[in-house]
This record gives structure tokens, C-alpha cells and sequence, in this order.
């Protein structure tokens, strides 16, 4: 299959697509577009930004085709041998996992963008781009000509996002035979020793740790914006990080850049080889459930951050703020109550990746995250440190990926207990399959490694006080949470209220100052809510309902607790990097 792709006038962000099907031997042809993306499990429907869709043999007559679903046509091919479908897509949204196109560049995930033949799936296809001519290709598939790009099968397209544009600036480096490769589109002044320096550091041991790397070469993509963003989406031998704003690449966001480059390149192995057997292949016309998001992605968040502190290029300050920020998030989370991680992942694929209604779910990510390290440190417990997460990881990608095989839940937690030696039966059934609160396993797991869970109420008042969160934007005070059974929630305030008055007092900014000020008498607040403005009258509970959360080197730590310390972080546990 063959993809013609053009555009008349970029700032329309319409691309044009011919798409060329050739050997055709049937009556009827099935075109289909995907309805999702790896790296987000949820419904894309990219159909949405196709219009002028027509469909032509090869002299240019027209084919009678009709729609059967939101993105599946069947072509009435009337003997035709060669097929061509025309349409355009409308590329206006420029993240991580979209396509986009502007007169600067071309940047496309052709799974967003390319139609495809459901039972032609293996035949190679071809993208042929017309382009100025001063763009280059920052791509991972091989070129077969200028501005031609080939992947074998559909599959290897989908997963292939490329940038076409005159203003690409390129640095590379090589590690045990491996080249990787380093892209930046947009306003950014990347200082390239330093950032080489801690991508090779980081790298190095990832690549230690797996013992081996799934590709030949391997491309980070960043799309940098001038104003604050933060995304990533992993690929089989590529990333595409879209991050800002341009002038805080080195200063501010170079954390985050760091983060989400680390946490990008482990999917390489987790999630694009290692993958759930609901996923082995891909089926892109309909969701593909999985309850495994807890490995896809939260084990993939830990081993993001935890590598770069292991490898040095994290203080351990850096590391525990981090860690602490996961932590934040789950406690934060009444959802936590309601729906296991295990039962979360599976429901992104009907709400994606926001919060949903108050308090339904719980993160993929953050309680995936924490409950990585929890398993981490319980298989170091239990083998007197001569095992980890790090063995697990090591036989799903060798048993599993290696044989062309997908695993399940059974299959994790069958490794991670071989590893260990013992059963974790009851972890993954208070923990991982069942809603919890996170606290009793956490302070066990950080007290084997000399470090404690701290628990403080937070500095705002409406938080510790009353249980409700705001945001605060251009002079508006909006709830954003409730904590059940708080006075907030009592009292008959709900997220999306604004908060306009305390006592008579207009709020701009400054709700904290105000009720500090009051103290902890009854508070009057002149709220809007639902088109009407309403009183809420709010006293002080007795206890604290959102915390703040971190852990802390215990005041004493025993031999036992320093050397599992020291074996976790790789011999570097008290040192600032």
C-alpha cells in the first residue's frame, strides 16, 4: 500500500492523502482507520478529522463505497485491480500522540492519519512525501528514496512517528552497538553535552539493567513549545516528547525532561515488547481491554525515576520529591476507595486518562508507580536482597516477549513469587485487585530500607481544615475536590463551585489568607454554583482530611536497613549527586 501525502496551504492544517491499493481481487474492499493509539488506551476516533473522503479506480472513476462504522468503509471495488482513496485530514493538535502540520513542519503519527486494509495488514507500505525541498526526515523507519519512507507492514507504520521540517536540530550518540539518535523541533537552545552526558548515564543502565536493547537504533523526538506542557508516548524504537516552555528546557523543565525521557525509553521493553496478551497483536478497530496498566505503566513510571537516581543521574533529593509527588496524588485520590488499579486500567478505555467523576478510579501510573516499588522491595525482603523487580522484569521480556507471546495477570504475579520464593497471594489481592488505601504496605516497604512515611496537615486552610481543594486562576477560586465526609462536602459544596466571599470578604487569590485570617469560627461562603449563588457555612473538622505527604530517613537505621538501602540505590543510599 502506497500513501501520497501533500498538503496546498499548511496553515489550514489540512493534509491531503491518496492512498494506493494495488492487486485488488475481490468485489468489495474493507478500509479501515484506527480507532486508537498504543501508549493511550482509550478511544481515539481519528475518523472525526477525516472529511472529502472519495474513493477512485485507477483511471479516476468513482467507487461506490459505504460506511458501515465510525471508521470502517466497505469500497464496492466493481473489478478494479488498483484502488485509490482521497481524503483529507485535519492536523491541528500538536501533543505527543497526535499529527500535525503547520509552515513549519510536518509532524505525523500515521496511526492517527493512515487508512488502512484489515486483511492486508503484513503487505508493505510506503509513504511517499512531497515536501520543501530544505525539510529533512527525522523518522525511525528506513528511507527507500528521498522523502520515501517503508515499513514492512502496518503495524511497524502505526508505530513509526516521523517530523518533516527545515529547522530540525539532530545529535546522536552510540552505546554497545545501539545508536540513539536525538531530535528537537521548536524555539530551544539544547546544551548538548550535558544533556548526551546524562541521556548516555541513564541509558547505560537501563540497558544494564535488561541486559540486552529490543532495537538496532532508537530516536527521541521532542516537539519543544513556548508554552508549559508536559507529554510522552512510546513507540517500538522511538518516543515523541512534547514539553515547554522553550526558555526552561535547561533550567526548570530539565527535571521533567529527564523524567519523562527515562520513563519513554523503558517502554521499549515494557509495553512495546512486553505486552499484555490482550494486546498480542493489536486489534486497532476496538478497544483492547487489559487489567495490566499496573505493569504497562506503573511499572514503567517507577523504573522511569528510580533508574535515573540508581544510575546518579537523580540526587536522591530529586528521587524522594519525585516519589513523594506519587504519593501526593494517591492520598489525594478518594477513588482510591472505589476502584482497585487493576479494575482503573481497564476503565480507561471508557473515560481515558483524566480523573472522571469525583473520586471513581484511581492512576495507572501513581498507584502502579507505588506499588512497583512496594513489590520491589518485598522481593528484596524475602530473598535477603539477592533478588528484584529487576529479575521479573528480565524473564517477562525473555520468556514472554523473546517467544512472540503476550502474559497475563496470572503470568506476573506467577514470576514475581518465583523470583521472590514466597507468595504475594495476599498483596495482589489487598492491593492490586482490590480499592485501598496504600499506607500500611508503603510504611512496611520504606521501613526495610531505613526510611519512614511522613504525614503532615497541609499549609492551606480549606485543605487540612475544611476538605476542599481550589484552583485558583486569573482572580476565580474554583473547587476542584471534595474529600468525603469533610465539612466541605457536609456542608454542600461540590467541585466546580466558585468561591466568590468569606464573611463578606470578595476573594481573588487569596482564599488561604482569608480563612487564616477568620480563624477556625463558623466561615460564611458566598459561592456560585450550578447559575446560582448560594451560602455555605462551613466550621472547622476536628481532624486533618488532605495531608501532605514524604518520606524521611529514619533517626536510627539498623546494619540490615543500610544494606538493603545500599543494594536498592546500587551502593549509593546518603549521597547527594
Amino acid at each position: 500500500m502506497r500513501y501520497n501525502i501533500s498538503w496546498v496551504n499548511p496553515q489550514q492544517h489540512f493534509i491531503t492523502f491518496e492512498c494506493i491499493i494495488e492487486n485488488v481481487a475481490t468485489p468489495e474492499l474493507h478500509i479501515q482507520q484506527p480507532a486508537w493509539r498504543p501508549g493511550r488506551y482509550e478511544l481515539g476516533n481519528f475518523a472525526k478529522n477525516v472529511r472529502n473522503l472519495r474513493v477512485t479506480d485507477a483511471s479516476g472513476n468513482a467507487l461506490a463505497f459505504t460506511k458501515t462504522g465510525k471508521d470502517h468503509w466497505v469500497v464496492s471495488a466493481a473489478g478494479a485491480a488498483t484502488v485509490h482513496v482521497h481524503y483529507e485530514y485535519y492536523a491541528a493538535d500538536l501533543n505527543a500522540g497526535s499529527t500535525f502540520l503547520d509552515d513549519s513542519q510536518l509532524y505525523m503519527n500515521p496511526v492517527n492519519c493512515c487508512m488502512y486494509v484489515p486483511d492486508r495488514m503484513h503487505d508493505e507500505h510506503r509513504l511517499v512525501l512531497d515536501l520543501p525541498a530544505d525539510y529533512k526526515i527525522a523518522c525511525a523507519l528506513p528511507q527507500s528514496a528521498k522523502n520515501e519512507l517503508l515499513a514492512e507492514s502496518f503495524d511497524r507504520l502505526a508505530d513509526s512517528p516521523f517530523i518533516a521540517s527545515a529547522t530540525l536540530k539532530h545529535q546522536h550518540f552510540v552505546l554497545d552497538g545501539v545508536g540513539f539518535h536525538l531530535w528537537f523541533q521548536g524555539e530551544c537552545k539544547p546544551d548538548w553535552p550535558k544533556i548526551i552526558s546524562d541521556f548516555f548515564i541513564f541509558v547505560n543502565e537501563q540497558m544494564m539493567m535488561m541486559k540486552t536493547f529490543p532495537a538496532g537504533e532508537y530516536h527521541f523526538f521532542f516537539q519543544i513549545l513556548p508554552m508549559r506542557f508536559y507529554h510522552g508516548v512510546e513507540h517500538l524504537d522511538s518516543t515523541v516528547i512534547v514539553l515547554g516552555p522553550s526558555y526552561k528546557l535547561m533550567s526548570d523543565v530539565y527535571h521533567d525532561f529527564l523524567g519523562v525521557s527515562s520513563h519513554e525509553l523503558f517502554h521499549a521493553w515494557n509495553i512495546k515488547a512486553i505486552r499484555p496478551a490482550e494486546m498480542y497483536p493489536y486489534d486497532f478497530t476496538k478497544e483492547n481491554y487489559s487489567r495490566l496498566g499496573y505493569v504497562c505503566e506503573g511499572v514503567t513510571t517507577y523504573y522511569g525515576d528510580y533508574l535515573l537516581y540508581r544510575s546518579t543521574v537523580y540526587s536522591e533529593a530529586e528521587y524522594w520529591q519525585t516519589f513523594a509527588e506519587r504519593m501526593q496524588k494517591h492520598f489525594d485520590n478518594p477513588g482510591r476507595f472505589s476502584l482497585s488499579v487493576a479494575d482503573s486500567s481497564f476503565e480507561t478505555w471508557l473515560d481515558g486518562y483524566v480523573p472522571g467523576i469525583p473520586g471513581r478510579k484511581t492512576s495507572i501510573y501513581d498507584e502502579g508507580c507505588l506499588l512497583a516499588f512496594v513489590t520491589d522491595i518485598l522481593i528484596r525482603k524475602s530473598t535477603n536482597n539477592d533478588c528484584s523487580l529487576d529479575d521479573v522484569m528480565r524473564l517477562l521480556y525473555t520468556e514472554y516477549a523473546q517467544q512472540g507471546k503476550g502474559y497475563t495477570e496470572a503470568d506476573y504475579q506467577a514470576l514475581v513469587e518465583r523470583v521472590a520464593g514466597v507468595s504475594f497471594d495476599n498483596l495482589f489481592k489487598q492491593y492490586f485487585y482490590t480499592a485501598a488505601d496504600y499506607t500500611p504496605i508503603l510504611t512496611e516497604a520504606l521501613e526495610y530500607i531505613g526510611y519512614k512515611l511522613v504525614i503532615f496537615p497541609s499549609a492551606r486552610i480549606n485543605e487540612h481544615l475544611y476538605g476542599f481543594k481550589t484552583l485558583e486562576t486569573a482572580g476565580v477560586t474554583k473547587v476542584a475536590a471534595v474529600y468525603p465526609g469533610s465539612p466541605a462536602e457536609l456542608a454542600g459544596l461540590a467541585p466546580q463551585d466558585d468561591v466568590i466571599a468569606v464573611n463578606t470578604m470578595p476573594v481573588k487569590n487569596d482564599l488561604n489568607e482569608w480563612m487564616r485570617y477568620f480563624g477556625k469560627v463558623p466561615l460564611e461562603l458566598l459561592v456560585s454554583s450550578g447559575g446560582r449563588t448560594k451560602i455555605v457555612t462551613l466550621e472547622a473538622g476536628k481532624k486533618t482530611f488532605y495531608g501532605q505527604y514524604k518520606t524521611d530517613k529514619s533517626a536510627e537505621i539498623t546494619p540490615e536497613q543500610q544494606f538493603a538501602r545500599d543494594k536498592w540505590c546500587g551502593k549509593r543510599a546518603g549521597t547527594t549527586f
